[in-house]
């Protein structure tokens, strides 16, 4: 069987010219996986932060501070915090190509660090029983929509269109909602989330399987990419069902 060491010192089968339709399959779980590792550890990791920052008072004064109505607010530190993915973000997507695979890497641990700083507030906001019955709930519905993008030999391409206009409009009602502060909204807008992110999770699958081929192999670049696409549908689609199914403090 051919065999190719790619940038991380992976052996892999080669899925260009002459590789057969076995090599294929092997090197194609071998890259899904890599994907999947990636973005599993991401979860763990921010997770394990916003568990630090909702468990230590001097962390939690950091970033955020509770008004005199009792609601909970970010300080200065915090909003850097939250903004901070987005930067990160950016970087990964228009610098990848050049970056080495190690930057990356640093790049994506810092991302999904920073991400759990935000996470906290969910914390903060809901029980812990219904925060692990919904990440579980999640777990098990994200992992059949990706099954089900992995395995359909439909090709999901002609969603994507429909799903970016879904998302722009998701983001704009979100941004009208900042101010007119309605619940009949915030309610219609998670209900549609779920939705959204549940296709985008079944197509960006399919996609992050159809890289593999179009690079000819596995790249540590395009999977750690795959796994930030992951990541955030993963984080969008819990986020919005515990609108529906959290419990909050009191």
């Amino acid at each position: 069987m051919a065999v190719e060491i790619d940038r991380s010192g992976l052996s892999r089968p080669y899925a260009g010219v002459g590789a057969t339709a076995a090599e294929i399959d092997v090197g194609l779980r071998q890259y899904m996986l890599r994907v999947y590792n990636y973005m599993a550890s991401g979860l763990f990791l921010s997770g394990l932060v916003a568990l630090l920052v909702a468990n230590n008072e001097t962390l939690l004064g950091l970033f955020f501070q509770q008004t005199a109505t009792g609601r909970v607010s970010y300080t200065g530190l915090g909003l850097v915090a939250v903004f901070a993915p987005i930067g990160l973000i950016l970087a990964m997507s228009f610098g990848a190509s050049r970056m080495k695979a190690g930057t990356l890497q640093a790049i994506y641990w810092a991302f999904v660090a920073t991400m759990g700083i935000s996470l906290t507030s969910v914390l903060l906001l809901y029980t812990g029983v219904s925060v692990t019955r919904v990440f579980f709930i999640t777990a098990i519905s994200f992992g059949g929509l990706s099954l089900f993008g992995y395995l359909t030999k439909r090709d999901l391409s002609g969603m994507g269109t429909f799903l970016m206009m879904g998302m722009i409009g998701l983001v704009a009602a979100g941004l009208v909602n900042m101010f007119l502060k309605s619940t009949g909204m915030q309610f219609v807008m998670s209900a549609v989330g779920v939705l959204l992110f549940a296709g985008m999770t079944a197509y960006d699958t399919q996609r992050i399987k159809n890289t593999y081929f179009q690079a000819g192999g596995m790249s540590e670049h395009s999977a750690i990419m795959g796994a930030v696409t992951l990541y955030l549908d993963f984080i969008n689609l819990f986020q919005f069902l515990l609108y529906f199914m959290g419990g909050r403090r009191d």
